[in-house]
């Protein structure tokens, strides 16, 4: 007699479902996993001999799910990570519920912690400019520094989205990249003159930086590397901004993907369309990218309020 599938078996299924059918990103994978181990832990913990005792997929209800999360809740966990992990049990239900190990899915009758929304941070267009232009172009980082500032505030791309970037993927003719953004998908997006003079400058001494990388760890396709002529990652692209924000005294108030929303705010400002900003952002939903009407909303009353007489 077949034994029946163990939630550790469930929860194996549903990340080969998102390697191999939804393309998920390495980081889209481990933050899923790490939510679902946690729950594991919760409804499964292990015996002083190191056995776990089992739950049938089938007792899980909405119930089981509150008790978890209000285990988070006594932890003082943020509600920005407790509305994550609830978002990855919907999805992993869900998988289920389409498979069909379940008919319901439990955790759509938990409700979502109620989130203090946040305007994205973002900077003035003279900000802005300063800030990217500060990279020493009379050394070899500096000038990879500063093509990769340029291209984050010229093309609106998320930091994973840069580092990913491969020289086929740059067109300079028509100044364009193309982007693979979360689930694999693919977009295109212009760049200015300004991004393009940074680029073909870094790609100048870029070789210098690839002259360093191990045979093993080679990436000649690359085109943002480390020191050690390595791929970047988004960590070394956090830190490279930390170390600009620390030379601002008045900037301390942004991170790496300041540069993305000040990107779609400006556009915005200048009368962007919403759909086309949607588009470069690489948004599924418009809904998402809604919340730069607010950012934009903000700054019109403040500048009707400082000028209008009758303001």
């Amino acid at each position: 007699m077949t034994e029946a599938p163990t939630l550790a078996d469930y929860i194996e299924d549903f990340k080969k479902f998102l390697m191999y059918e939804r393309n998920a990103s390495a980081h889209t994978l481990r933050c899923y996993m790490g939510d679902l181990e946690q729950f594991y832990d919760f409804l499964c913990p292990p015996n002083a001999q190191g056995v776990r005792r089992q739950v049938s997929i089938h007792d899980i209800d909405n119930i089981t799910i509150r008790e978890y999360l209000a285990t988070l809740y006594e932890k003082k966990k943020k509600k920005t990570s407790i509305a994550r992990k609830l978002a990855t049990l919907r999805a992993f239900f869900r998988h289920l519920c389409r498979e069909g190990v379940l008919e319901l899915n439990p955790a759509q009758l938990v409700a979502s912690p109620r989130l203090e929304r946040k305007l994205p941070n973002h900077l003035t267009v003279e900000e802005a400019m300063r800030f990217v232009e500060m990279p020493d172009l009379e050394t070899v980082l500096g000038k990879r520094d500063r093509a990769i500032l340029e291209m984050l505030y010229a093309t609106g791309v998320r930091v994973s989205e840069l580092v990913g970037m491969n020289l086929e993927d740059i067109d300079f003719r028509n100044q364009c990249v193309r982007v693979r953004g979360k689930g694999r998908k693919e977009r295109i997006v212009p760049f200015g003159e300004h991004a393009r003079k940074a680029l073909e400058l870094y790609l100048g001494v870029r070789g210098q930086l690839l002259a360093h990388a191990p045979e093993d760890k080679r990436e000649p396709n690359c085109v943002f590397f480390n020191y050690q002529g390595t791929r970047l990652t988004t960590r070394s692209v956090g830190r490279l901004i930390d170390k600009y924000i620390r030379q601002c005294s008045d900037l301390h108030h942004i991170s790496p993907h300041s540069l993305r929303h000040s990107f779609a705010t400006h556009l915005l400002d200048a009368g962007a369309d919403l759909r086309a900003i949607q588009e470069l952002l690489g948004h599924a939903r418009l809904t998402t990218t809604q919340q730069y009407l607010h950012v934009s909303t903000d700054r019109l009353m403040e500048v009707y309020d400082r000028t209008h007489p009758k303001a």
